[in-house]
């Protein structure tokens, strides 16, 4: 058994759909689908999810836009007259639309949560009314039907382990089954959804439940690439990755998975695989918990922007009992969570997304640090960017460190912070961001050149 994922560019617009449809029946074990909502047709449109986020805000300041909701509908109904659906599919994607818009009006709680899940509801309700219409046996499974249940946490869901269990009972079912991504059920039945990204979280959790054999995970890129197509013209294709590397690659910046993606899969053993839905006879990329052979000891590099680093000097700093405990019970009380932090004798340095810290949190966290830390120096540094190098033979290879050191001296980009993980999978170098893409393009030439 296959578990396939669709991504939201790939369930774009009718079109894509039948691209859908020919990718899950040309094979007979691709028996399970998740799905997102539908993503950007081109350049300049907008995700349904986003749009959804703009119907709720509205609705909860009293004011319903109804040109966003209009724009929802048309969207669902132009799959719908494309593929010759019967109409009723529509009335029932826009039930359900209006019944998570009646929630938020009425507050209640995780309402939000709700109408969020409608872009991916409504793309799994037309896809398996399109493959039963096509002549194939097909259901749309409900996550909570499924099994899919979820602890509600602050910045989104956490599955639950009995998920598991309950999701191996699926592989009883015959049909092709669609189930929408994004979201699961507490316990006690209230919807909740995944941190942004989520279906791929699904999709993982599904794949895992079921102990499919594997794991594809269709988008709109051949396969990944071993750096930003943004910062390097026509780079690298990587052909495998393990699971470790994956995930450093898309917490730093990688948009191919959410970077909690694969965890489920991870745990299981489930080989994943990313492919093209415009181009599905390409190999893809193959991510695996095994390393692979290969020459090469950095797969990838990886960045990203949008970071601050909070620099706090004391002397005698080391000396101290349970410094570095009372900084970061700071943060946490002030609801503000850290990336990295890297230290030395007398200083340490916290690395925080910068939204972490508005202007006005910033005054009262460097507030408490100075009056209840007593410390010599407090900094904020923003306009940072994150740079990771990444591969699983760099802890067996000498000079990796002074390599990349002489790939930012070439690009004349100074080295703000180094961090090294105890993993030794990846290696961390914070810049100044107006020195992002010399760096990274230098690296590039440096390790693939």
């Amino acid at each position: 058994m296959k578990v396939v994922k669709f991504g939201g560019s790939s369930v774009a617009d009718a079109g894509q759909l039948q691209k859908v449809k020919n990718i899950v029946t040309s094979e007979d074990n691709r028996r399970v689908v998740v799905v997102s909502a539908p993503g950007k047709r081109y350049s300049g449109d907008q995700k349904v999810t986003d749009l959804l986020i703009k119907l709720g805000e509205s609705i909860q300041h009293d004011q319903v836009d109804h040109e966003v909701y209009k724009m929802i509908v048309d969207r669902f109904q132009s799959m719908v007259d494309e593929l010759n659906l019967p109409l009723n599919v529509l009335e029932e994607v826009r039930k359900r639309l209006e019944y998570s818009m009646e929630q938020v009006q009425k507050k209640e709680a995780k309402a939000i949560d709700s109408l969020k899940s409608c872009g991916e509801d409504g793309t799994a309700l037309i896809l398996s009314a399109y493959l039963r219409q096509e002549g194939y046996d097909s259901s749309y499974v409900n996550p909570k039907e499924a099994g899919i249940l979820v602890r509600d946490e602050p910045g989104g869901a956490l599955v639950l382990e009995e998920s598991f269990d309950q999701l191996y009972r699926l592989r009883e079912r015959r049909e092709i089954l669609v189930i929408p991504g994004f979201f699961g059920y507490t316990p006690e039945g209230t919807l909740v959804t995944f941190s942004r990204g989520g279906s791929d979280i699904t999709g993982s959790i599904v794949a895992a439940g079921l102990q499919a054999e594997l794991y594809e995970n269709f988008t709109d890129v051949d396969s990944v690439y071993c750096v930003n197509p943004m910062y390097v013209d026509r780079p690298k294709e990587l052909t495998s990755l393990t699971y470790r590397e994956m995930r450093e690659l898309s917490y730093a910046g990688f948009s191919v998975f959410h970077d909690e993606a694969l965890i489920p899969a991870f745990k299981a053993k489930i080989p994943v695989c990313i492919k093209n839905t415009n181009n599905p006879s390409a190999p893809g990329t193959m991510i695996t918990a095994d390393l692979p052979d290969r020459d090469s000891h950095v797969v990838g590099i990886a960045s990203d922007k949008g970071f601050l680093n909070l620099y706090v000097s004391k002397y005698l700093m080391n000396r101290e009992l349970g410094f570095g405990r009372k900084l970061l019970q700071i943060l946490e009380d002030e609801g503000v969570s850290f990336e990295h932090a890297p230290s030395g004798i007398d200083d340490m340095s916290v690395v925080l997304r910068d939204h972490q810290l508005p202007p006005e949190k910033e005054e009262v966290v460097v507030g408490r640090i100075k009056e209840e830390l007593k410390v010599d120096t407090v900094i904020i540094e923003r306009d940072m960017a994150m740079i990771m190098i990444v591969g699983e033979g760099m802890n067996q290879t000498i000079g990796i460190a002074s390599q990349a050191a002489c790939a930012f001296r070439e690009a004349d980009v100074n080295i703000e912070m180094i961090n090294q993980g105890s993993s030794e999978v990846s290696m961390m170098f914070g810049v100044k961001t107006e020195g992002l893409a010399d760096a990274v393009q230098s690296l590039y030439r440096t390790f693939f050149e």
